[in-house]
């Protein structure tokens, strides 16, 4: 079902389910002088109901259908799937907290990290790490832990450090040749990964570059102790290296995530760091701590399943291309239309799907090349999707790291500089006379 744009007032109550929900955890949050003291599970709820009862007078349908669709929403096949990458994640974090790889990690990375370089060089690896396997979900799961007990040997914020891991992931989100991201962005366009890739280095390289040197900059302020590195400790690293050589390899996340807890038990087996009832334990929290998350997935995609049918998707898409005239102008829409779906959605790739029709007919009416196109719905996903507080990956992150997903924000320096950077390729662009089809 693929509704046509409803009018203004119909529109914006369509669309008025996620103001709610922004309103009151924006609300609750200073109310209560702390946006980690309530759970963001208390306004996710209050805005599903809210969303079930506004759209009876979309719908005109009855509570029962439109719990079903609010319910079809929640369950989604992608929905799910991220689902079960949070309960494997947390099972494998938990576990391999538990056995110890978390601190074995962090003395190796303390060791081999010059003082004053942490920050810089934590960015650097989340980047390469992320432009390896391709998703900023595998790269927050490996590296926030890590990023975490860093924060509590060198005396810096861990949100700080958290939002340093943050950003690097959504580097390789965006650039890598295995993201979901870069393969929906293509082949919506029609253009090959190479070309978008190369369309897309100029403006992700600077804003890493600009951000690696502001991580540098902050970083001189932090002194790392020396570590002394024990060898007995370094059977614990192995379960990360080896999630990150086999998601290199092209393995599927959840089997990457399934086979680095077995090898979590054997490792804290065979070196002393638990016994099967303590990895049992560690895995049960771990799984039972992604609880929050997994219900406010849920509530999520029931809301936008709702948005999505009573058209408030559709709405503010033809909002956004309304007046569009020139090639600056299709792809300052293309840029804009996926930031709004994205924020309607939580969902990069959901939202690179849902407009990528829609601007590839702008690009091929203006004079957009694919790989341009390609390139900028990519780009302007990640950078919705790196700063929305009720996105999966901010999600995980806070709730790894124990702080608010609103202190990260401030933090998230390459997220805004990806965003400015992209901007500026637009607005100072040579364009030609636009095509019109």
């Amino acid at each position: 079902m693929n509704p046509t744009a409803p009018s203004a007032p119909q529109g914006l109550l369509s669309l008025s389910p996620i103001a709610v929900f922004l309103g009151l955890y924006t609300a609750i949050g200073l109310a209560a002088g702390d946006f980690y003291g309530v759970s963001v599970a208390v306004p996710f709820v209050a805005a599903s109901a809210y969303a079930v009862v506004v759209s009876g007078r979309l719908l005109r349908a009855p509570l029962a259908e439109r719990v079903a669709i609010f319910s079809a929403g929640a369950g989604r096949a992608d929905l799910l799937s991220m689902v079960w990458i949070f309960v494997l994640a947390g099972g494998f974090a938990a576990s391999a907290r538990a056995m110890g790889a978390v601190d074995a990690t962090v003395s190796l990375a303390l060791a081999v990290c010059p003082s004053g370089w942490l920050l810089a060089g934590l960015f650097l690896a989340a980047c390469f790490i992320s432009l390896a396997i391709g998703t900023s979900v595998g790269t927050i799961v490996a590296l926030v832990p890590l990023a975490t007990a860093m924060a509590g040997r060198t005396g810096a914020e861990p949100a700080l450090l958290t939002a340093v891991v943050v950003g690097g992931a959504f580097f390789g989100d965006n650039l890598s040749l295995i993201s979901d991201t870069t393969i929906c962005a293509t082949r919506s366009q029609g253009c090959a990964m190479g070309d978008k890739f190369r369309a897309n280095l100029p403006i992700a390289l600077p804003a890493a570059v600009v951000a690696a040197a502001i991580y540098a900059f902050m970083g001189h302020g932090l002194h790392v102790e020396p570590t002394a590195i024990h060898l007995s400790d370094g059977a614990k690293v192995l379960p990360y290296v080896a999630v990150l050589v086999a998601a290199v390899a092209g393995a599927d996340v959840m089997l990457v995530l399934a086979g680095g807890t077995v090898l979590t038990l054997l490792v804290g087996l065979a070196t002393g760091g638990f016994g099967p009832i303590g990895f049992a334990t560690a895995v049960g929290q771990g799984v039972l701590g992604m609880g929050e998350l997994i219900v406010v997935t849920l509530l999520a995609g029931g809301i936008m399943e709702l948005v999505r049918r009573t058209g408030g998707l559709n709405y503010a898409i033809q909002a956004l291309t309304r007046g569009v005239g020139s090639r600056r102008g299709a792809e300052t829409a293309i840029g804009a239309l996926v930031v709004v779906a994205d924020i309607c959605t939580a969902n990069n790739t959901v939202a690179i799907i849902t407009v990528g029709p829609l601007a590839r007919e702008l690009a091929t009416r203006f004079g957009v090349p694919a790989r341009r196109a390609a390139s900028l719905l990519d780009t302007f996903s990640c950078f919705a999707q790196g700063l929305l507080p009720y996105g999966a990956q901010l999600l995980m992150a806070a709730s790894l790291a124990g702080v608010a997903t609103i202190e990260l924000i401030p933090h998230l320096h390459y997220t805004w500089l990806l965003g400015l950077s992209a901007a500026l390729h637009i607005a100072i662009q040579k364009t030609k006379q636009p095509t019109k089809a």
